[in-house]
């Protein structure tokens, strides 16, 4: 039995029955190819930025994904055409791509995990979202046995949603290929922290550098980008994502509610916002532990009221108890369930 811990970023989880590390294509399908014969359950585990095991942790076959792999094809007319196996490390690609003068995921630094879980929850951050440069996935389609490609008009994109989170056990991804643009300008700046962050207005194009440097340290300023030596990074990222309302909802927030429109007239808020208004501040422990005056070994970042995070010997059980309290107090608040954003292994909220 392996603790798998050590496997996420939460560092917490308990043991798997089995763990496999595929470092090809090849050992990654025939991996999923002989869990599935043999009737056992399955979790793949890439980078571990997004996931919560329980303590019980997996009974059943864990595959670590390792592969690694770079293919480009760049052309003054079409651009950069970027093929990346599922297991390369997503930053160190954004790094290599702003240093190549491929524009488009600049406003995606310091994203934390590999490759091959972006599309999964359409990853994004500042205004920019992975399905605005992808051109495609290339799967391992579980239920027909057998390798499938997704163009990314059939990937059903929508606000942290794809088909491969709406059937998370059918389809393991095994590279994914990106469009970029050729150019040493960002695209335009889209989200209103990052344009004040640069002094600029919404719209602007600035150097991709300079857009990456930006980003990297607002991430920073939050505890978002991983840092052994900083237990606020010792988190799943943002552990809520924000509610999209229907307009009439939305009517019901206070006025100081943060509102951003969504084309299909809903209406996206500020998870933050709610759990702050709901009383819950930056490095809340818990009310048992608040009250107690000693250190919770789970609490909500110093730097961001979304991130729960592992102050050091945290379970998972002392996570999910720190969420439920939040979740429970911004729905008697609001009268709104937040949602949890990282895949729940074992446990429920």
């Amino acid at each position: 039995m392996t603790d798998l811990a050590g496997l996420t970023t939460l560092r917490v989880g308990g043991p798997a029955k089995k763990l496999i590390t595929a470092t090809t294509e090849a050992e990654l399908i025939d991996a999923v190819r002989d869990t599935d014969r043999a009737g056992e359950p399955l979790l793949i585990i890439g980078g571990g930025s997004n996931l919560l095991i329980s303590d019980d942790g997996f009974d059943g076959t864990v595959i670590n994904i390792a592969t690694r792999g770079r293919d480009a094809d760049v052309s003054s007319c079409s651009g950069a055409t970027i093929t990346l196996a599922a297991g390369e490390p997503w930053d160190d690609f954004v790094a290599e791509a702003v240093a190549q003068g491929w524009s488009g995921l600049e406003a995606l630094s310091g994203i934390p995990g590999l490759v091959g879980a972006t599309p999964i929850q359409n990853v994004g951050a500042y205004g920019a979202e992975i399905s605005q440069t992808l051109a495609s996935v290339r799967t391992f389609d579980r239920q027909a046995a057998q390798q499938q490609t997704f163009a990314v008009s059939d990937c059903g994109f929508g606000y942290r949603w794809s088909r491969f989170k709406a059937e998370p056990d059918r389809y393991v991804i095994l590279s994914v290929t990106l469009q970029l643009k050729l150019g040493d300008l960002a695209a335009p700046v889209a989200y209103a922290q990052l344009a004040q962050t640069l002094e600029v207005p919404i719209g602007t194009r600035v150097p991709a550098e300079v857009v990456r440097d930006a980003v990297l340290e607002l991430r920073r300023s939050k505890g978002m980008v991983l840092d052994e030596q900083d237990h606020d990074t010792w988190s799943a990222g943002s552990f809520f994502t924000n509610p999209v309302l229907s307009a009439a909802a939305s009517g019901l927030l206070p006025q100081a509610a943060p509102r951003y429109p969504q084309p299909d007239g809903s209406v996206k808020t500020s998870a933050a916002w709610l759990i702050e208004q709901a009383g819950f501040e930056k490095g809340y422990s818990g009310k048992d532990h608040d009250a107690n005056g000693y250190q919770a070994p789970a609490t909500l970042s110093g730097k961001h009221t979304l991130a729960l995070t592992n102050r050091g010997g945290a379970t998972a059980a002392d996570l999910l108890r720190l969420a439920r309290e939040v979740r429970a107090g911004v729905q008697d608040r609001f009268g709104i369930e937040l949602v949890p954003e990282p895949n729940l292994v074992n446990c429920t909220l």
